[in-house]
Order: C-alpha cells, then structure tokens, then sequence
C-alpha cells in the first residue's frame, strides 16, 4: 500500500512517532573510543561484527543502542571547518540519570568539557570526545513549560552552573548504577555549509518540521511538535562543499513507525530528484554534504544495525 492510499500517514511531514536511533562514527583508535563510550559515558558494548577491512561495534544502556563505533584507522581526521557533526545528544529520563552520567564525563581525563546551558525547553552538558566528536547530554524539561510564538518554540542559551546542578541532582545510588539507567540519542545536530539548502532537504523533503529558525546561522527542526530531533548550523562550516573521507560522523540514524511513512519520504525525495536506495525496511539517502541518513522501520536492534 502506498501512503497516498492510507490516510492515516501524513504525506507531507514525518511521523510524531519518529525516534532517533544511534548515530554511526567513524572511528581511528577502536578500543580507546569504545573504552571512552564505556567508561564516560556509562554505556555497555551490545554487539560487534568484524569483516576484512572494519571492525563495527554497537554500545547503549540495556538494548537500546546509543553509538555505533566503525574502525577505519587509515582515514583522516575530519576539519571542524568541513560538514559533519556538531554533536550527538543523548537524552536521558530524569535529572538524577543526567548528573550520574554528567559526573561520570566530567571524571573521565579524556573528556573535554565544551560548557553548559538552560535552553528553557532542556538543560544540557557538552563535552567532546577523544578524538573530537561532540557530545551533549540532556534532559527535556516538562512539555508543558515550554514556550511557543508564532509557531515557533522558544529555546535560549542561558547559564546552567554544573557544579551547582551535581549538588542538587546528583544521587549517590544511582551513580553506582548509572549504566542501568535508561537513556537514547535525542537529537543530532549537524555542521552544514548553507542553512538555506539543509531546509530544502531535512524539512521540504526529508519531512521534518522547523521548529525555530530565529537563531543566526542555524535551523532546528522535528516531528511531532518536538524542540528538535536534528540541528543544522554554519557556526563553523559556512560555505563549506561536499564532505570528503573522514573519521567522524558516518551515519544519522532515523526510526519511522511504518512502511508507509517510508513511501511517503521515498515520494517526496523522488519528487526532488534526490537520489536514494530503498532496502525494503529503510531508506538510505546523503544530504546535500555528503552525510548520510538512514530511515528505518521499527526492530532494528543492534545485529541489524551492524547488517548495514
């Protein structure tokens, strides 16, 4: 059934049912990313696949993937200058998991602490990683507190204290069982060269939904009336081409609820002339950069997720 002929699917925007799945790196240096991965962040290895040339290797909380790390130790370092991540922001249930996982980062001598902000709809941590990758660490406040104006979610970047925020969320307990706590990717925010052309494809057709574009330089979008499930900015890639190989961000990995929601993306990115494969249970695409997209449908667990 195509989604034209089933009108409980949206053919113009993406389903509020869209989850993040886990974001893809490219990694140099294995074992000391996915040692990084286990001890900062708390998150357990889930399943790993080695071939000829690459070792792939999936990590989260319980079953739930979080970071899949692929080795490809002959591959240069990305420019910060270049298209790719910004940061993969993880997201977690309360504030007692966000400090644990927070405190655990801050001990860890490879992380680098990038700072912290109340953006009125989530408090968030940044750090990056040891070889440059940025992270946040969030969580979302009350649904209802959040503020909206002409259609447009109101989010700000206003001081956050972390040592005051560890004193007051901070729980002994649950820090001695953080990796039990659950936790996923949230958002993914993304270095694009032309926030103009990122619109074109992550909102007119990809289907995402722009949630606020006052910000300069940048564009938040999601489904579902959401703050944001991808960012897209040119603080620091303005202009830039085509990705060349590098480590870093290999793949955005989307979860949509039904076939049909895969027919209605493949409609409108065809309608585009914007090239794509279609496996049957995802579709694979690159945006104007380079990075690739992958939309899948619902099950994909981490064996499925090293099958592609």
């Amino acid at each position: 059934m195509s989604a034209t002929q089933n009108s409980s699917v949206d053919d113009r925007v993406l389903s509020a049912d869209l989850a993040m799945d886990a974001v893809t790196l490219r990694v140099g240096d294995l074992e000391l990313m996915s040692g990084y991965y286990e001890q900062a962040l708390a998150l357990v290895p889930i399943a790993e696949r080695a071939d000829r040339t690459e070792v792939h290797r999936v990590l989260g909380r319980g079953d739930v993937p979080m970071v899949r790390l692929i080795h490809t130790p002959d591959l240069p370092a990305a420019s910060p200058r270049e298209a790719g991540l910004f940061h993969t922001a993880f997201l977690f249930d309360d504030a007692a998991s966000l400090a644990a996982t927070v405190y655990r980062t801050a001990q860890d001598q490879r992380s680098r602490f990038a700072g912290s902000a109340d953006h009125l709809v989530s408090e968030a941590f940044y750090f990056t990683d040891p070889e440059g990758n940025g992270i946040e660490l969030y969580v979302d406040r009350p649904r209802d507190t959040w503020q909206v104006a002409d259609g447009q979610i109101r989010m700000d970047t206003l001081a956050l204290d972390p040592n005051r925020y560890l004193a007051e969320h901070l729980d002994e307990q649950v820090l001695a069982q953080v990796e039990r706590q659950s936790g996923g990717v949230g958002h993914v925010h993304l270095q694009v060269g032309d926030v103009v052309r990122a619109r074109e494809f992550y909102v007119n057709a990809l289907g995402f939904e722009a949630t606020a574009s006052a910000h300069p330089g940048a564009l938040f979008a999601s489904a579902g009336g959401y703050h944001h499930h991808v960012a897209m900015n040119t603080w620091n890639s303005r202009g830039a081409g085509p990705r060349a190989a590098a480590l870093g961000l290999g793949d955005v990995a989307i979860t949509l609820p039904t076939r049909e929601d895969l027919d209605a993306v493949a409609a409108r990115l065809a309608g585009r002339g914007i090239a794509f494969a279609d496996t049957g249970a995802a579709i694979e695409v690159a945006d104007p950069w380079g990075t690739s997209v992958t939309l899948a449908l619902p099950g994909a667990g981490a064996e499925e997720m090293l099958a592609r």
